[in-house]
């Protein structure tokens, strides 16, 4: 006779790796008949209070008959589920459905018992809150609604598990037991609870690896050149502040040391813990060592090791296998094929890595997947910054290889509350779960700037990445909705990242440009306005411009309320009373000092004197902290015309309206926003001039430099205000542009908008119609009828087309629907292609419908190869198009644009994540480069933007209450300047994919 669990197929699919809450990993998978021994041994170890708590009664140990029951499951009415560590049980769950009375189901249930026992050595580590995750989530696959569980009450320990999880509870007591009962559905409180509790797990793996009290590094040899001689000699150099082993399974008998550095045979052979191992051996011979530090009970590992996943099939089966035996003895990986990690605190000072030299200590993380980018990024920040301490530093660099399990979202979940790193700088050559990382990046972004660079290619050999089907813009388009500052090369990175380390972010996009240089000056104001910012007229200070020249100058210029940010623009010290290199350089900080709260950046066509000046002033200089505008609203202007440079002052701008009125230009022809006029009585000031004496002396009204800003508790803690040189305007002015974008980001950030309730929303009828098209199978694309159905359900109506495939039908059609009509051809070919002809607008009668129906015919074809349709025309007004679609790799993504051929091969599209908020649509109308077109663009009439918003949002609550709709077209959507009219649409319905943002937390399976 066949067992239940034999009668049921082994539910693979429930594996998973999980972090608990002291960073250490856990294997969770189904408990099955050949566990009987683990399990006794398991219990064994458990103590008698334990055991009393889990049994309500004395129960030294299983009988056979325990034993049986307790690893027999059919998989769907019992259920156990065990975590391990080294393939030892360290804590089960199991669950039993039940009926109304509480005794096991005889049939149909929607409710289950649930009951749980951790070794008491590893309580405390959130086991069993990870397997209340996963048993829950197995119960819903089961049809299992709710779960009871009896207490003890001094059990408190397992009680807070259930109240802590975030479920929606009832609690009773009778008998001396807690009786809980609680529903399995995910609330925004669960998840909330399950992301921070994922937010603490992966931070605290990450910092078990970055901040170790004892390194071993196994393959450390005598000879210079070797992998491991190099992270043994580089550990050495940084100070590292704990233990250092040497491991060397070819170590002569006799010899305790290698460079000083205890030296063992293996890692079994070290008396005492070791927290991280740094693996430099060939492949083939990583698994024993992987073994060895298991059994010692490493914590970590970074394998430097090559001849992986890199290398081809047989390297990517190596790294599966890899990463499955580091994880069931609870360690985690950085690599395959890393370059290694490095921490410069001063209690850790660790360089576990082939970076020759230690970066100084300083505010910038940094993640490198490629080795020899991440080489080329630590020379840069080191180089730019001029060498000095906590300026341009790095707090921990992290670089993973092929990283096959430790990732870039791991090490943004513990940079997100680190103390010690204000920016957070990371190369990435691919994402594998861009859901995720867009989520840990909003929530990161919100706090410290993140300035990524990812590749545009294909990934790498070696890392694992989830298809997506967004095209590289759209992807691009999301992560800055999140709040990411996406740059196009490692040379922006650091340029923008130096920026943001020592400088606080603009409160807006005006700019005064200051300098000794009138061409460096116009190249700088060109640059502003090709980057969207709204540059001042140039200050000319001439080329004998002394330091106190430029001092009076930037001081005025910071004191200024109409100016955001400041460029100085300098070239090398011409005549006898120029600033040199140190003078300016002291000058420019003293000005700096006394208005923290706006950004400096310097351009200088001589980089290195003039940085290295600016560097060496800020050490030997009084610190100062650079509070960050982010959470400030943009001064207003006080006047309309930019004032000449010859004026008393440097002058306004007009403050940023919300919707552009022009395409861009030239950068040297207009601006995208024109100013007002000016005031009656007032002439425009002329762009240049020379404001040398206005310079010298200052104006009034600015004499007193305002107190100090008020700090933003985001702000770095501490430090010399460093001011960035650059050695290009267009470099400096590209990075303000990036930290304006962001600061912008960051005050609109703290009030998202809301996602709006409709009342005319039928969501349950839209439910049924879904269940009952889907049951025809598994994916389809709907008919005219069902798609204006669905759509109708969600308050989006579609204008009416009806087929004519005789001009019979046509004048039939036209007669139904009333004149007048437009008659289209809806041929592959043809639909959505005005432009080609395919369509006759305003026929009035029969007579010019039967003429338009026969010049299409003589044009493209018989009407079956035409497909023509008849429509009631709809008010005139913007053809656009709105577009959603749910990708399985970043989720539900709304875009909009302009209808026509020009708009999509520009790729003039903008796209936000579903959900969509009030705030966001009308983001998402504004973001295009077609926007003016919609607000009455060269005397137009403005349309009705309102109503566009709202359908999008619309569609956007469509998508994301129904998963299954994997696709939906609106195209044309017609924005007249009342009202807006769907003339087309389409819709395709297919299961929902899996979601595992929604599901128990996992490490990515391999």
């Amino acid at each position: 006779m066949q067992s239940a669990q034999e009668r049921h197929e082994y539910p693979a699919h429930w594996e998973a790796d999980v972090v608990l809450r002291d960073g250490g990993t856990a294997r969770v998978r189904p408990i099955t008949a050949d566990d009987a021994e683990r399990l006794v041994s398991f219990y064994e170890q458990v103590s008698d209070e334990s055991k009393y708590y889990r049994f309500f009664a004395p129960y030294p140990r299983l009988s056979a008959k325990d034993v049986h029951r307790f690893t027999h499951h059919d998989f769907v009415d019992r259920v156990g589920l065990a975590a391990t560590v080294g393939g030892e049980f360290i804590a089960t769950v199991r669950y039993d459905r039940i009926g109304p009375d509480g005794l096991p189901a005889k049939g149909p249930a929607d409710e289950a018992e649930v009951a749980f026992l951790v070794q008491d050595a590893h309580q405390g580590r959130g086991v069993a809150s990870a397997l209340l995750e996963h048993i829950g989530a197995v119960a819903r696959e089961r049809g299992i609604r709710r779960f009871a569980a009896e207490v003890l009450p001094a059990n408190s320990k397992m009680i807070k598990v259930f109240t802590d999880a975030g479920y929606t509870q009832k609690r009773s007591f009778e008998d001396g037991v807690v009786r809980l009962e609680f529903g399995l559905e995910p609330t925004e409180r669960s998840l909330a609870v399950q992301r921070a509790r994922e937010q603490r797990a992966e931070a605290r793996s990450v910092r078990r690896l970055l901040a170790p009290g004892s390194v071993a590094v196994v393959g450390a040899g005598r000879a210079p050149g070797g992998v491991g001689h190099a992270v043994l000699a580089n550990l050495r150099a940084a100070g590292f502040t704990g233990t250092l082993h040497a491991v060397n399974k070819a170590l002569p008998d006799g010899v305790e040391e290698l460079d000083g550095v205890p030296a063992h045979r293996s890692v079994r052979d070290i008396e005492g813990p070791v927290d991280l191992a740094v693996v430099a051996v060939p492949a083939d011979a990583v698994p024993e060592v992987v073994a060895e530090c298991g059994e010692h009970g490493v914590q970590g590992l970074v394998v430097v090791s090559a001849g992986y996943a890199e290398s081809g099939p047989d390297g990517r089966e190596r790294q599966r296998e890899l990463v499955r035996l580091a994880r069931a003895y609870g360690m985690r990986i950085v690599g395959p094929n890393a370059f290694g990690i490095i921490n410069t605190a001063p209690d850790v000072r660790l360089n576990a890595s082939l970076a020759p030299e230690t970066p100084r200590p300083g505010r910038i993380g940094l993640f490198a997947q490629s080795g020899a980018i991440g080489v080329a990024l630590l020379s840069r920040l080191h180089r730019r910054g001029g060498g000095v301490t906590g300026v341009t530093g790095v707090s921990t660099f992290v670089s993973s290889g092929n990283r096959a399990d430790v990732s870039g979202n791991d090490v943004l979940q513990y940079w997100y509350d680190d103390p010690d790193t204000d920016v957070v700088l990371m190369y990435l050559e691919s994402i594998g779960n861009p859901r995720k990382f867009t989520r840990l990046a909003r929530r990161t972004a919100a706090a410290k700037p993140l300035v990524v660079v990812q590749g545009a290619g294909s990934a790498p050999q070696g890392h694992a990445v989830r298809a997506t089907r967004l095209p590289h813009a759209t992807v691009s388009a999301l992560l800055r909705q999140a709040g990411v500052i996406r740059v196009a090369t490692i040379t922006e990175l650091v340029d923008t990242g130096l920026l943001l380390a020592r400088q606080p972010l603009p409160a807006g996009p005006r700019v005064a440009i200051l300098g000794n240089s009138e061409s460096l000056g116009l190249l700088t104001y060109d640059a502003c306005l090709s980057e969207g910012l709204r540059p001042l007229p140039p200050l000319d200070l001439t080329t004998g411009a002394s330091a106190d020249d430029f001092r009076h100058a930037l001081t005025r210029a910071l004191a200024d309320d109409t100016c955001d940010a400041v460029v100085v623009t300098a070239i090398p010290a011409i005549g006898e009373g120029s600033a040199d290199d140190a003078g300016l350089a002291e000058a420019l900080r003293s000005a700096a000092a006394e208005v923290p709260a706006k950004p400096v950046l310097v351009v200088h066509v001589e980089l290195g004197g003039l940085a290295e000046a600016l560097s060496a002033a800020m050490s030997t200089a009084p610190q100062a902290d650079a509070g960050r505008a982010a959470g400030a609203t943009t001064a207003p202007g006080s006047g309309t015309t930019a004032r000449a440079r010859t004026g008393e002052a440097l002058g306004s701008s007009p403050a940023p309206t919300s919707v552009p009125d022009a395409p861009p230009a030239h950068p040297r022809v207009s601006v995208t926003v024109p100013p007002p006029p000016a005031p009656p009585g007032q002439a425009p000031a002329p762009r240049a001039g020379n404001a040398f004496a206005a310079a010298r002396t200052p104006h009034p009204a600015l004499a007193a430099p305002p107190d100090k800003a008020a700090q933003d508790p985001l702000a770095p803690s501490g430090g010399p205000r460093l001011i960035p040189a650059y050695p290009a305007a267009e470099r400096a002015v590209r990075a303000l542009a990036e930290a304006v974008k962001y600061a912008q980001w960051r005050r609109e950030a703290a009030d998202p908008g809301k996602v709006p309730e409709y009342e005319d929303i039928d969501e349950k009828g839209a439910v049924r119609m879904i269940d009952g098209l889907l049951a025809r199978g598994q994916g389809l694309t709907l008919g005219t009828e069902e798609t204006c159905e669905l759509l109708g359900r969600y308050g989006i109506g579609v204008r009416r087309a009806m087929p004519a495939p005789t001009p019979e039908d046509a004048v039939r059609a036209a007669r139904a629907l009333g004149y007048p009509v437009a008659l289209k051809a809806t041929a592959p070919h043809l639909r959505h292609r005005a432009d080609l002809g395919g369509v006759r607008l305003d026929l009035t009668d029969e007579e010019q419908l039967r003429r338009s129906y026969g010049e299409l015919t003589e044009l493209f074809g018989t009407p079956q190869e035409l497909r023509p349709v008849v429509q009631a025309m709809a008010p005139r007004g913007v053809d656009t198009v709105v577009r959603a679609v749910i990708d399985p790799a970043a989720g539900a993504v709304l875009s909009f644009g302009l209808a026509g051929a020009a708009s999509q091969l520009l790729g003039d599209m903008a796209h936000r994540l579903v959900p969509v908020t009030d705030r966001d649509a009308t983001s998402l109308v504004r973001s295009i480069r077609t926007a003016p077109l919609l607000f009455g663009w060269r005397g137009s009439t403005p349309v009705d933007t309102p109503a566009l918003e709202e359908l999008l949002q619309r569609v956007s609550r469509l998508v994301d209450d129904h998963p299954e709709v994997v696709a939906v077209t609106l195209e044309p959507v017609v924005v007249a300047p009342h009202g807006v009219s769907v003339l087309g649409a389409s819709v395709r319905l297919a299961p929902p994919p899996a979601r595992d943002d929604l599901g128990p937390r996992t490490l990515p399976a391999y």
